[in-house]
């Protein structure tokens, strides 16, 4: 699949924007012990560039990060403004925190690989 200007384009900011943000958030959690066990996973830039979505991911679980997110909320205006300075862009994204489970998705890729191999596998059973 051929890939776009713009594809390419938003990639790299992506990037930066994942630079950028897990190097301040890094100085954010020497300070702050309260989220110390979480760490920022990927992002993902909307389409308008307007929305950065910052997917975080901690071993103790979604419950966790729930109960960690008020203190996140607390952090967004200064890693906003952070980002502001530190990126040449004519405006910054609204920052949106999510939740994100790479291992919930290795185990659904994983069933989905075995569905596959089963059914390659009963169609290369001859039938007689």
């Amino acid at each position: 699949m051929a890939k776009t200007v713009a594809d390419i384009k938003r990639a790299q900011k992506e990037s930066l924007l994942l630079r950028e943000l897990s190097i301040y958030f890094l100085r954010i959690t020497n300070d702050d012990d309260r989220i110390k066990d979480i760490a920022i996973n990927r992002v993902k830039l909307s389409k308008d560039k307007s929305c950065c979505t910052l997917f975080f991911y901690t071993t103790l679980g979604e419950a966790h990060f729930q109960e960690v997110m008020p203190y996140l909320i607390l952090y967004k205006p200064s890693m906003r403004k952070a980002l502001a300075q530190s990126i040449n862009a004519r405006y910054t994204p609204q920052l949106i925190f999510k939740y994100d489970d790479p291992y919930e998705k290795h185990l659904k890729l994983e069933e989905l690989l075995e569905q596959l191999k089963e059914e390659d596998h009963l169609d290369a059973d001859p039938v007689d």
